[in-house]
């Protein structure tokens, strides 16, 4: 079989490497060698799959179904396998094999095509976030993740460059800036976090009803992890008469059914709305932009 990348995932890593790609050259030729140490017949790859990573739909030896998946370096692969392996499939999507190859992961098979998204809105943000609060666990010792403070460090100093060339964002910028030092001053806990949470990442299961996929770990607070959560289905919001006033109560929602600071859940869903809202425009995704940018006005 030719393994041929989704158009969406190489759209998405040619905005993170607009000069070239060699992992995407190279996928194909590691796709097949990864398929046949494993002894796995393929299914089909998943379609229109991730921004950052290759997902094919397998058979073990056995019969089981699987998830192979195979992503490059920049993506933290090698993060995702050590979170996974942490939760042992509390919350999250079990790992099926102990040895590691490095960019790629063998999973257990969930529905790919059936995620939370497909729930009404309210029933959809339950169901989310008490798959997230499983995953709020205490980081293994020498933990090998990113913190919530380094990389929104990192961050920061894009955002900053990205105000610098464009002084229309620079107000909204500086406030996420001011949001984040208040909030890295005392963080309330310190916990392994899904890092890129939404309802997409959520997706029906056998073993439970939904369980989390994709994880870009962190350690932090729980907060910056609820925080992305507030923006889900942003596009339907911003349409909203009303959405200014049914984000603000989101975010007390959210807060109180997961005994999170109202205050702290708001300081990060400002900046990470602004940060996605500002690389958005950096790669050339104006209309994201737009909207994000407008979804962290209201708060």
């Amino acid at each position: 079989m030719v393994f041929e990348p989704p158009t969406r995932l190489v759209r998405a890593l040619g905005e993170t490497a607009p000069d070239g790609d060699g992992w995407l050259e190279k996928l194909p030729e590691a796709a097949q060698q990864a398929v046949a140490l494993r002894e796995l017949t393929v299914e089909r790859v998943q379609v229109p799959g991730g921004r950052s990573s290759l997902v094919v739909l397998v058979r073990r030896a056995d019969g089981t179904p699987a998830v192979l998946k195979l992503a490059p370096g920049r993506a933290r692969p090698e993060a995702e396998r050590a979170a996974l392996a942490h939760w042992g499939g509390r919350g999250a999507v079990q790992l099926l094999e102990p040895f590691a190859t490095e960019g790629v992961l063998l999973l257990e098979r969930l529905h790919p095509d059936v995620s939370v998204r497909s729930l009404p809105e309210a029933k959809a943000l339950l169901e989310a976030a008490g798959t997230l609060r499983r995953l709020w666990v205490e980081p293994p010792a020498d933990f090998p993740f990113e913190t919530v403070a380094e990389r929104t460090g990192r961050q920061a100093e894009a955002m900053r460059a990205s105000a610098r060339r464009d002084p229309e964002v620079a107000q909204l910028v500086d406030l996420a800036l001011g949001a984040r030092t208040e909030l890295l001053a005392a963080p309330p806990d310190h916990r392994l976090l899904h890092g890129t949470f939404r309802q997409s990442k959520v997706l029906a299961g056998e073993r439970m009803p939904w369980l989390a996929v994709g994880p870009d770990p962190v350690v932090g607070e729980s907060a910056f992890d609820l925080a992305r959560l507030v923006r889900d289905r942003v596009e339907d919001l911003i349409a909203q008469p009303s959405g200014a006033a049914t984000t603000r109560r989101r975010v007390k929602r959210l807060a109180e059914s997961l005994d999170v600071d109202q205050e702290r859940l708001r300081g990060w869903t400002l900046f990470r709305a602004v940060e996605s809202g500002v690389r958005a425009g950096r790669v050339g995704r104006p209309r994201d932009a737009e909207l994000l940018l407008e979804f962290a006005s209201w708060l």
